[in-house]
């Protein structure tokens, strides 16, 4: 069951305060050379995010697990790993560790690092079509095994009752088991930041145009 949390003005609380639960927040990331209006796009996202998984830990109760993509190790050096991917996502995490939150890994290193390979192939500019496809079915293969085994160990680790939080990027293909309430954290910011980026990109396309047809 999605709960989308922007859309949630006073939840039933008790109808949520038994069974798996699991909080989804899209993992937002800055980039070198970010312009200070992405920069204030991205934190204002953060803190927003901050806010709404307090409110939902308020109603609900509060979090016991932790699950961030891309993270093989857990403890303090998947947090180490943690920071240098995503200072925001491993504050967040590192305090509700602090409460007596666990950092769960989800990862499997080897179909971790097949995607990302895959993905990078894609992203060269391959010559041939049918490399391409070739490529692009590698890539969703791998993809569907490391969904799979994301979506079994959640199963596995998140206990009756419990409430995990779960980083991730948007377009993931995750199936979450049918018994775990997802609660999609989606603030505001998140908007902005989709409105940026499509402005952005839209004013560099006639650029390109103009440049090709020199």
């Amino acid at each position: 069951m999605a709960q989308e949390l922007g859309k949630i003005s006073k939840p039933e609380a008790g109808s949520f305060k038994q069974g798996r639960r699991l909080f989804l927040v899209p993992l937002i990331y800055s980039y070198e050379d970010a312009p200070p209006e992405y920069i204030e796009k991205f934190d204002l996202y953060w803190k927003q995010v901050v806010e709404h998984i307090g409110n939902l830990e308020a109603k609900l109760s509060k979090i016991s697990r932790v699950y961030h993509e891309s993270i093989s190790l857990g403890g303090e050096d998947g947090l180490k790993i943690m920071e240098k991917l995503n200072p925001k996502s491993c504050q967040i995490t590192r305090q509700k560790c602090q409460n007596g939150a666990e950092l769960e890994v989800i990862e499997d290193t080897e179909l971790a690092s097949e995607c990302m390979d895959w993905e990078r192939c894609l992203l060269v500019g391959l010559l041939s079509d049918t490399v391409v496809r070739k490529v692009s079915e590698f890539y969703m293969e791998a993809s569907r095994k490391r969904y799979e085994h994301i979506s079994k160990r959640i199963d596995e680790t998140l206990k009756a009752d419990e409430i995990a939080i779960l980083f991730i990027r948007e377009g993931h293909r995750v199936q979450f088991p049918d018994d775990v309430d997802v609660f999609s954290v989606a603030p505001p910011a998140l908007d902005e930041i989709h409105r940026w980026l499509r402005d952005r990109a839209s004013k560099k396309e006639p650029e390109g145009e103009s440049q090709s047809a020199t």
